[in-house]
């Protein structure tokens, strides 16, 4: 207390000085009240993202959004009106297809979208993707799309289902999902070894990806963003591979189903069918092309 009431007497006594100086008040704010300058990616951010959504996409390199722990560099232009047309079509665009309108993004959507242009290294292993506490995605190695000729199998590898496992995130931190889910690979779970385990073991141990067996919430994220992101073809595929871990990925895809039914009102089927048709639309956008 006494530490605060030496604070208000200095502040007191500051005021006190000032009031006796003779000096007048300078009439010039000391903040800038001019419209920032906003070029034409700029303006389409504003009408696609802002207006829209209440999503921030930041695609200049400020310090206070990056992450110290990495040596990291800007994301081109180019790449980054890519990147935004993508984001919008393939992920944006299939959750209000879905839902019916706008208001599921605008309310549980990240509030910022942050593009960095190289790999996060760290010690041999690469982040894709990270998640703020439901407020921030970051999206890594923006500088290897090429807009003219976009895969989707590498944008789903890099961007898409890091998107969708990392809102996965943002959703079960909102309303976790149930305990059930919690039990069927009780026991299974590797922590930091997953980097140790191949996808096929994985598979066999019950886990849709290696990265799926580091603990239970990565688990249920790594779940819906797979089959989300994947085909019917590919999702047999795995579930072949697995043999006898098959019917633990059975069991959680269906706990991960009637969650997003009885909690966000969404068909999962559905957002895979809208995904996927999508998906197969990608070679024919224009990703350079602002008033497209």
């Amino acid at each position: 207390m006494k530490y605060i009431k030496y604070i208000a007497l200095a502040a007191f006594f500051a005021c006190g000085v000032c009031s006796c100086s003779e000096d007048s008040l300078d009439d010039q704010s000391v903040f800038s009240t001019e419209a920032p300058q906003r070029n034409e990616f700029d303006i389409w951010l504003l009408n696609n993202y802002v207006y829209p959504y209440n999503i921030d996409f930041k695609y200049r390199m400020e310090d206070k959004e990056s992450d110290h722990d990495y040596n990291l560099t800007p994301a081109d232009y180019d790449k980054s009106v890519a990147m935004a047309k993508l984001v919008k079509f393939l992920w944006i665009d299939a959750y209000t297809e879905v839902m019916g309108d706008r208001t599921f993004i605008c309310t549980l959507g990240p509030k910022m979208i942050h593009l960095v242009g190289s790999p996060a290294y760290d010690e041999g292993q690469i982040t894709l993707g990270t998640a703020e506490g439901g407020l921030k995605v970051t999206l890594y190695n923006v500088n290897t799309l090429d807009p003219h000729n976009p895969d989707i199998e590498v944008l789903n590898f890099w961007y898409f289902k890091t998107m969708h496992h990392e809102f996965t995130h943002i959703l079960h931190q909102t309303v976790e999902f149930p305990k059930e889910f919690y039990e069927v690979s009780t026991g299974r779970y590797t922590g930091a070894g997953w980097v140790n385990i191949t996808d096929e073991k994985a598979l066999k141990r019950g886990f849709i990806t290696n990265y799926a067996s580091t603990e239970v919430h990565e688990d249920f994220a790594e779940t819906v963003a797979n089959y989300v992101t994947h085909d019917e073809a590919w999702w047999q595929q795995q579930l072949s591979i697995a043999g006898d871990g098959a019917s633990y990925i059975d069991q959680k895809l269906e706990l991960a189903k009637s969650y997003m039914t009885e909690t966000w009102n969404i068909d999962l089927e559905s957002l895979r069918d809208i995904v996927q048709r999508r998906s197969s639309e990608v070679v024919r956008l224009d990703l350079t092309n602002l008033n497209d």
